[in-house]
């Protein structure tokens, strides 16, 4: 028998994406980072079910040399995404804040880039780190 709810999630689930591409010096692949990132902190807050006016989602391109970050930036938790130096497992900064205008936050929390793909458990692991894990 056919899981129908399974087949619909699945079906939303966005296609993946070479996270570790370099974006460094290339125009072109650091824009298409911050897309598909920023859609995937879309998918994440609706997830969450965060209503838009919860959070704000910012994207900075930063230098050439390096890929900028995409935040989003909710009452109680910002995750940032970037390509990290210390590798893909670490380009997910989780990390808990006191209101959108904390820019410090509680301690840094990792996960890997690969979870933007996977919105439901990217989704346990914010919802784990503002439970204090």
């Amino acid at each position: 028998m056919l899981d129908f709810p399974k087949l619909i999630a699945a079906a939303k689930l966005p296609a993946p994406f070479d996270w570790q591409k370099p974006t460094q010096y290339d125009d072109y692949q650091k824009a298409a980072f911050h897309r598909a990132a920023s859609s995937r902190l879309k998918l994440l807050a609706a997830q969450l079910d965060w209503p838009k006016a919860d959070f704000d989602l910012r994207s900075n391109k930063a230098g050439i040399a390096v890929s900028g970050e995409i935040t989003l930036h909710h009452e109680r938790v910002y995750i940032s995404v970037s390509q990290s130096g210390m590798g893909s497992q670490h380009g997910i900064l989780i990390r808990t804040c006191k209101g959108r205008r904390d820019f410090t936050g509680g301690r840094n929390h990792f996960a890997t880039l690969a979870l933007l793909d996977d919105p439901p458990a990217l989704a346990e692991r914010v919802i784990a780190v503002m439970a204090g894990g």
